[in-house]
Parts: C-alpha cells; sequence; structure tokens
C-alpha cells in the first residue's frame, strides 16, 4: 500500500503490540526498532534505534490498562521524536483513556480529557488518530488535527452477517445516536434503556422505550469497563421479553469485575473491537474479537499521503 517506503516510519509502545504488527503488515512495512524500558524505581525510557529524521512517525499505543503506564509512554515516545527531528508525529491511539471526564459534571471536578489533549500537544505530537472518543466534542479540546475513526461499521458487517438480530438496543440516551445508526443500517427498530446512574459504575435501570418482546436484541455502545451497565441492561431485556441479547462495543476496557459479570450474564455474545488488547486470561467463550488493523492501515495510508480522510467516514 505504502508507495514511498523511505518516508513512512511506525513504531508501537507496549499497550496493543498485537494490534501494532498487524496494521504493519496491512501496510506492507516493518515496525521500528526502539526499546522502551523501566528503570527500578520505575520511570520509563525510551530508546530509538534508528534514525527518524524528517521522516513521517506514527506512534501506535492505545492508553489501556495499565492506564498511567501507556499514556506516560506515548508522551515519551513522542517527546522523542520530536527531539531526533521526526518531520511530523502522529500519536496513533485506537483507544483514547481519560475521554470519560469530558466535562465539569461537579463542582471541583477536572476535566482529564482536556488535560490529556494539552500532554499530548505540550510533548509534540503533530496529529491524533484514535476511534469512538466518548464524546465527540474532546476533538475541539485540541489545537492540532484529530481524526476520530467509527468502530461501529465494523460491528454492522459482523452482526449483519449473523442475520438473526431483531432490534438494537441503546444502553443510555448518550449512545442512541450510534445505535440508530446500526439499528437503520440493519433495518430494524431502536429501543432504549433509560437509567439513572446513583454514583459511578453504579447504574440503576428504569425502563425500556421500544418494543423488545420475542425479539433478539443487540446492544451497542462504545465500550464496556465494569460491564455493570451492559449486564443489568441485558437482564432488564431478558425480563422483558428478549428472546436473545448480543452485546457490542468498540472498547473492551473490562476492568474490576467485568469478567464475572459478564459471564454470569444473560448476555449470549459479545463482540469486541481490538483497540484494546485483551488477554488470553480475560477471553470467555461469549466473547468475540474483531480486527480494526484494515481502517487504521488505511487511515494511516490517507494521512501520509495527504489523501482527504472523509473516504473513510462514508
Amino acid at each position: 500500500m505504502i508507495t514511498n517506503l523511505k518516508e513512512i516510519k511506525l513504531f508501537t509502545g507496549n499497550a496493543n503490540k498485537p494490534l501494532a504488527e498487524k496494521i504493519a503488515k496491512k501496510l506492507g512495512v516493518r515496525l521500528g526498532d526502539m526499546e522502551l524500558n523501566t528503570f527500578s524505581d520505575g520511570e520509563i525510557n525510551c530508546n530509538i534505534k534508528e534514525s527518524v529524521r524528517g521522516r513521517d512517525v506514527f506512534l501506535i499505543q492505545s492508553t489501556a490498562q495499565p492506564v498511567n503506564d501507556s499514556l506516560m509512554e506515548l508522551l515519551i515516545m513522542i517527546d522523542a521524536m520530536q527531539r531526533a527531528s521526526a518531520g511530523r508525529v502522529t500519536a496513533v491511539m485506537p483507544y483514547f483513556g481519560y475521554a470519560r471526564q469530558d466535562r465539569k459534571a461537579r463542582a471541583r471536578d477536572p476535566i482529564t480529557a482536556k488535560l490529556v489533549a494539552n500532554l499530548l500537544t505540550g510533548a509534540g505530537a503533530d496529529r491524533v488518530l484514535t476511534m469512538d472518543l466518548h464524546a465527540d466534542q474532546i476533538q475541539g479540546f485540541f489545537d492540532i488535527p484529530v481524526d476520530n475513526l467509527h468502530g461501529s461499521p465494523i460491528l454492522m458487517d459482523y452482526f449483519a452477517a449473523k442475520g438473526d438480530v431483531e432490534c438494537v438496543v441503546s444502553p443510555d440516551v448518550g449512545s442512541v445516536k450510534r445505535a440508530r445508526k446500526v439499528a437503520e443500517t440493519l433495518g430494524v427498530p431502536l429501543a432504549i434503556i433509560d437509567k439513572r446512574r446513583p454514583k459511578a459504575n453504579v447504574m440503576e435501570v428504569m425502563s425500556i422505550i421500544g418494543d423488545v418482546k420475542d425479539k433478539k436484541c443487540l446492544m451497542i455502545d462504545d465500550m464496556i469497563d465494569t460491564a455493570g451497565t451492559i449486564c443489568q441492561g441485558a437482564q432488564a431485556l431478558k425480563d422483558a421479553g428478549a428472546t436473545g441479547v448480543y452485546a457490542g462495543c468498540t472498547h473492551g476496557v473490562l476492568s474490576g469485575p467485568a469478567i464475572e459479570r459478564l459471564e454470569k450474564s444473560v448476555i449470549d455474545q459479545v463482540v469486541f473491537l481490538d483497540t484494546i488488547n485483551i488477554h488470553a486470561d480475560k477471553m470467555l467463550k461469549k466473547f468475540k474479537v474483531l480486527s480494526t488493523a484494515d481502517i487504521f492501515s488505511r487511515a494511516i495510508d490517507t494521512i501520509y499521503m495527504d489523501k482527504p480522510m472523509s473516504r473513510l467516514y462514508d
């Protein structure tokens, strides 16, 4: 795919090497030679073992668990590339951590999504490429270009091929736009779970807007973290008469009790994208992981060739 192999360089941190390797293979290039080491006190050191002077550098790193280490690795890599005279540095963040704190929900709350934007820009990133930001307005926190890819087409293709989805369900009001687009594409009705969240990571289902009785339902969301929302929502659908429940999400954060909750839940299958590397010890039989390597490789090629990104959104 790449036509000028002398100009592009791909590097990866430790957060999601399998995805980085797939992207490099799609592009027909090798991952750059770089070492990320940790000193005995926990400080991270980056050693770039090849020239990047004047090159178009893409750093592939999700800010996934351990979140702070992954973010610090990315910032250090960006700084190292700039100090090594890279021509342009693009932070490829399949999963953008800290995105849920995008506003002051309460007095004296931080806005960490803006803080991370400042850190990336301050470290020297010239551009950010990510997927399914928790809130689209986070793009406005940056003074550099931000490309926010959509993962829902990959999920839609998978469930369209299954052919048995009869209703798409948004687990909350915030995901309605995403769920509606999936429902329209699949040609099925939309339902919404109206919920109240008393405190962080605790959800109380209030009611279901729409008819789910005797239907196989697909719940669509951008991420599954502790899985409380998706599991309680699935149980509410079953209680309302749904015959089956699938769940599809872009980011499988899977922290805390998530694995145990999903294993015991009434969900028949959970489909993730590989923006976060799900380790083998967390994989359940009901899990399915789809690759984002194709769309990220096409996006990197588009940025590198200075072509319009709009073709990836059509």
